[in-house]
């Protein structure tokens, strides 16, 4: 019992350090399109998007029992594996923010369960195939989609509303409403991203034994809010530069579209209880804003390496997590 106290709290540990990092990692999904339109300042757009990241955590937790408890089963794995996970989807996570790549974290912990899971077990049936792909590979490439698509016919209709109207005036209205359209992003982005980690806890929680059935404490989703509240003020520079203008030139009426598309997406997604990138939504929501004026406008060389890295995701950090559970294995 010892044992599985000391693993439990280490777990949770590793889990709130998670969450801490994709609050920094995925800050910039939320901020970058305002500061970048000078909407607001970076200290002002991170303090918005920590509130608001922390106060989405609580909206529910249908996403949490799809990480949790639907993508393997967790039933056949001992507390180190999850340990192990957790620990491959850090390393990958610090990676990609060192490289200022906008990964997703939603991804990274995905893929970590399934190489770790199908490691320890040496069986591919420990994953549910038909979960995953309804729950995750779709939405892989349906949120991008959706989120190309609605940045570029939001951003058509408001050129066609606009027109006539004085571009100065324009623009500062704009300004204002980015603010409300950045804290329904962070919002949402809290309300699907928060759930990630707070499945994590759960399935440990009740493969230590210390809860009967799959639902998550309030204890454990009022941790994983200041996780990521917190993790979310310290900020990710080198993805909000990625993110802000590394693609296209936004203006405030371009960043308005792009986050309101981008949150609605994101609460689409949460709605089916799917685990969606934010980072994928919000990239694809500026793609589509910025190819609504004209192709070229889209840096898609910038736009290339991130898909790229949307596809190595899963796959690298299963690999990763299968290492490091073959590793450990060696010493268990």
């Amino acid at each position: 019992m010892h044992n599985t106290m000391t693993i439990t709290i280490l777990i949770v540990a590793f889990v709130l350090i998670f969450d801490f990092i994709n609050g920094f990692h995925d800050t910039a999904t939320a901020v970058a399109t305002s500061i970048s339109t000078r909407a607001l300042s970076p200290r002002a757009a991170i303090i918005i998007c920590s509130i608001f990241n922390f106060v989405g955590a609580f909206t529910g937790t249908a996403v949490a029992k799809t990480v949790g408890a639907n993508i393997v089963k967790s039933s056949e794995l001992p507390q180190w594996v999850i340990l192990g996970v957790l620990l491959s989807a850090i390393i990958w996570n610090l990676i990609t923010w060192y490289f200022g790549i906008p990964s997703s974290s939603s991804h990274a912990l995905i893929g970590a369960l399934i190489g770790g899971a199908m490691a320890y077990t040496w069986k591919i049936g420990v994953v549910n195939w038909n979960n995953l792909f309804k729950d995750v590979i779709m939405w892989i490439f349906l949120a991008p989609v959706i989120g190309f698509t609605a940045g570029y016919i939001i951003m058509f209709i408001l050129n066609w509303i606009l027109k006539p109207f004085n571009v100065r005036i324009v623009n500062k209205i704009f300004l204002k409403l980015q603010v409300v359209a950045g804290a329904a992003m962070a919002l949402n982005h809290g309300g699907n991203d928060a759930q990630k980690s707070m499945g994590l806890i759960t399935m440990a929680l009740l493969s230590g034994g210390y809860i009967s059935t799959f639902e998550v404490p309030k204890w454990v989703v009022v941790c994983c809010a200041l996780a990521m509240a917190i993790g979310t003020s310290v900020g990710g520079k080198k993805i909000i530069k990625t993110m802000g203008s590394g693609m296209t030139k936004l203006t405030p009426v371009n960043g308005f579209a792009a986050q309101s598309g981008a949150a609605g997406v994101i609460l689409l997604a949460s709605s089916f209880h799917a685990p969606v990138s934010t980072t994928h939504v919000i990239s694809t929501t500026v793609m589509g804003v910025g190819a609504s004026k004209r192709l070229k406008s889209v840096k898609w060389g910038v736009a290339k390496n991130i898909v790229w890295a949307w596809i190595l995701t899963i796959p690298i950090t299963a690999i990763i997590s299968a290492l490091t559970i073959f590793i450990i294995k060696l010493f268990v």
